[in-house]
């Protein structure tokens, strides 16, 4: 039979089954490929074949599990049902197969993909850095619906198996092989013939099907002992309610559905149970705004950074430079050394400069230690990164990155000074958080040659960057600054210039009232519990501002209350701030929290009412009053962000920024999609209601008032 998405090659004993999913670059699951796929197993197990091997021919992708338009499109149980068993009877053919089949696994292999080789009677692999095996379906808010919750344990054990189920995680080949997950690891210069020599033995050993079942040792059989089984499941349950404050039903449902199945003989009750799990899932508000994040994140990969129409290509960056090795500047470079480009990092003196190598050394030899990085690859990263305390070597780069004080004269001075030394096209990025980029801009003599990079702290963890387009910023170097950070994988949101830009803009309303918040007698660690246990975020305004600098946060907060006047109220706490430079937060060991020297929190420092003037915290708590208080001052202010100042385009975009940015629960999809679930005529009465209790900084923005009276949405 001919086929559009399998090749089906005569190895004379066995065959080998080629996926290559026509006019896409992965290999998906979708209903057409599955419909062809049952035909292919069908087909071959009534063959001559001895034996089916199942490889991809894609370059770094073996299969990128199902189709996530088609999850997404599934509105009825009924629908979700049979979608589910579908896929459920397609791999469970390969398991009753007369013939074995083997999955040759090079690249990712993920979700249906995974689901699909624990039905196979074996799996090998290439050592790739692209092979990696896993189970994300819980990021999507869904569970593993084509047998993987019940095959996984099975071949894996519990332990290992719950902790790639629940985490949504993928493991390198390496641990796979080590778990029991793949039965031998190849290198990937040898693994196409490693193929047909290990398909040759097994046809040769007589080609025997095998239904692989865990068999621990040791403390590990003791473990999944019905003695002491109980244990794992309880663990997992107190590590999943720490991870996720109970806000993600599904790792719950996932570990509930393992939980019925494990040892199950019957597989058909046991699968049944496992796509009604699916089907819960799937039918939540939190599966549908995961999903939605997931196709922002996917969009994001598609664009260029400006409009449609225009025809501006990136320029490659292949060398770049840093000015300013602190904690910032020495994050940039070791991100961008990381992923093959050169950096020379520029300070004012050796100690700065040695500060940044340290930093960038410290982040890959925790990759080493972790074993995701090799000694040989940390010292060739190593090799990327150089330093100077002049000019020397800024001829022939492509791109400077500057990460000093922010201080707009000196900014400006050491622009000018760069571009003495740098070529005519350099394209010059500032990182500044709060400055103006149109104003520093003045100092270039081609502004159409500079950007902001924002970058957020830490640099390597925090995935959002904002690429801020001033007035003269050309269309090219937009989109050469934005290419060039999804190359360092992050995710970037082109931003108006303007105070704050986005991130900073929407969240400093937060942390403004939280002070007046504090200042009217609330206890701190129960204030930001309210926002992380239950709102969700991952840190509360407390925290953060000991985290980001509590002289950081004062300095931002006057910036705009210069740039927005009276609109921007700001608490009397900020003045009493201003004196107590031993108490900037976690950087000074003592802020709201007190620390540790690892710069961990001990608790609320019980001296800081009195430091401020407070009396102890006796005010009655009203827990809705309290996070509606922060989060309807965001979505006010995003409403004259978005609408008025068109800082940026679509309300996507500033969703997408505040969850990467800021942590904004992504379960609740954005600041945005919360606020019009919520009800955006419910949020104007509330901001009236606090307009009158808590004075004008809560009257209702005029955009936000609109969208109400046309009985409209941010999303509409």
């Amino acid at each position: 039979m001919s086929y559009k998405h399998f090749n089906i090659v005569d190895k004379n004993d066995y065959a080998l089954v080629e996926f290559n999913m026509a006019g896409e670059n992965a290999n998906i699951f979708s209903t057409p490929v599955m419909i062809e796929f049952k035909s292919v197993i069908e087909t071959l197990s009534k063959s001559k074949y001895k034996a089916a091997v199942i490889a991809s021919k894609k370059k770094s992708i073996f299969i990128a599990g199902a189709d996530i338009n088609e999850i997404k499109d599934l509105k009825k149980k009924e629908d979700i049902l049979n979608a589910t068993q579908a896929g459920q009877d397609v791999f469970n053919l390969i398991e009753d197969s007369k013939i074995p089949f083997v999955a040759a696994i090079h690249g990712a292999c993920v979700g249906g993909g995974c689901e699909m080789v624990l039905a196979c009677d074996y799996r090998i692999a290439s050592d790739a850095k692209s092979t990696k095996i896993g189970l994300p379906e819980v990021q999507l808010g869904i569970i593993p619906g084509f047998g993987g919750c019940v095959r996984l344990p099975r071949v894996i054990g519990l332990i290992e198996s719950l902790q790639i189920i629940l985490a949504g995680k993928s493991v390198i080949a390496y641990k796979a092989l080590k778990t029991g997950l793949i039965d031998e690891l190849i290198p990937e210069a040898i693994f196409e013939k490693r193929i047909e020599t290990y398909m040759a033995d097994l046809v040769k050993k007589g080609a025997k099907k095998r239904n692989k079942v865990f068999a621990p040792t040791g403390m590990g059989k003791l473990m999944e002992s019905p003695l002491l089984k109980w244990k794992i499941f309880s663990e997992s349950l107190k590590t999943v309610m720490k991870q996720s404050r109970g806000h993600y039903p599904a790792p719950l449902k996932a570990l509930e559905v393992v939980k019925k199945t494990y040892g199950m003989s019957n597989r058909t009750k046991a699968l049944k149970i496992e796509r009604e799990g699916f089907c819960e899932a799937a039918q939540t508000d939190v599966s549908k705004n995961l999903i939605q994040l997931y196709f922002w994140m996917e969009n994001i990969k598609k664009r260029s950074g400006v409009g449609a129409g225009s025809t501006a290509k990136a320029k490659p960056i292949k060398s770049m430079s840093v000015l300013g090795a602190g904690t910032m500047g020495g994050g940039i470079a070791q991100l961008a050394a990381d992923k093959g480009v050169r950096v020379r990092m520029k300070d004012i003196n050796n100690v700065s400069l040695m500060r940044g190598f340290e930093a960038a050394a410290d982040i890959w030899n925790f990759e080493v230690k972790k074993k995701k990085l090799s000694p040989q690859d940390f010292q060739k990263k190593m090799g990327l990164l150089t330093g100077t305390l002049d000019f020397s070597g800024f001829q022939n780069i492509d791109l400077v990155v500057e990460a000093i004080v922010e201080d707009m004269n000196i900014k400006k001075k050491v622009i000018a000074e760069t571009l003495k030394h740098t070529g005519d096209d350099c394209i010059m990025a500032t990182n500044t958080s709060s400055l103006s980029v149109t104003e520093m801009s003045s100092a270039h003599p081609k502004p159409e040659n500079f950007v902001g990079l924002h970058y957020f702290n830490p640099v390597h963890k925090m995935p959002l960057v904002e690429v801020i387009r001033g007035p003269k910023t050309s269309d090219e170097t937009t989109t050469t600054v934005f290419e060039f950070a999804k190359k360092m994988g992050k995710t970037p949101v082109v931003v108006k210039d303007g105070p704050g830009f986005l991130v900073n803009r929407l969240l400093l309303p937060w942390l403004s009232e939280a002070l007046f918040i504090l200042q009217d007698g609330f206890d701190i660690k129960a204030v930001d519990d309210k926002y992380t246990k239950v709102f969700g975020m991952p840190m509360g305004p407390f925290r953060l501002m000991d985290e980001v600098g509590i002289d950081v946060c004062i300095k931002v907060l006057k910036i705009f209350k210069a740039s927005f006047g009276d609109r921007m109220e700001v608490s009397t706490l900020t003045e009493k701030f201003a004196d107590l430079k031993d108490r900037m937060g976690r950087k000074t060991k003592k802020g709201f929290y007190i620390y540790d020297d690892a710069g961990k929190s001990t608790g609320v420092d019980p001296e800081i009412y009195k430091v401020l003037g407070l009396k102890t915290p006796t005010a009655a708590f009203d827990t809705k009053e309290i996070i509606d208080r922060g989060i309807l001052s965001m979505v006010n202010e995003a409403a004259l962000a978005l609408l008025d100042d068109r800082i940026v385009e679509s309300a996507e975009e500033l969703d997408l920024a505040m969850i990467f940015g800021t942590g904004f629960p992504p379960f609740r999809g954005g600041l945005l999609k919360y606020a019009d679930a919520e009800g955006l005529k419910n949020i104007v009465e509330r901001l009236e209601a606090f307009e009158i209790k808590f004075g004008k900084r809560f009257k209702p923005t005029r955009p936000l008032v609109d969208l109400v009276n046309k009985k409209s949405t941010f999303y509409s």
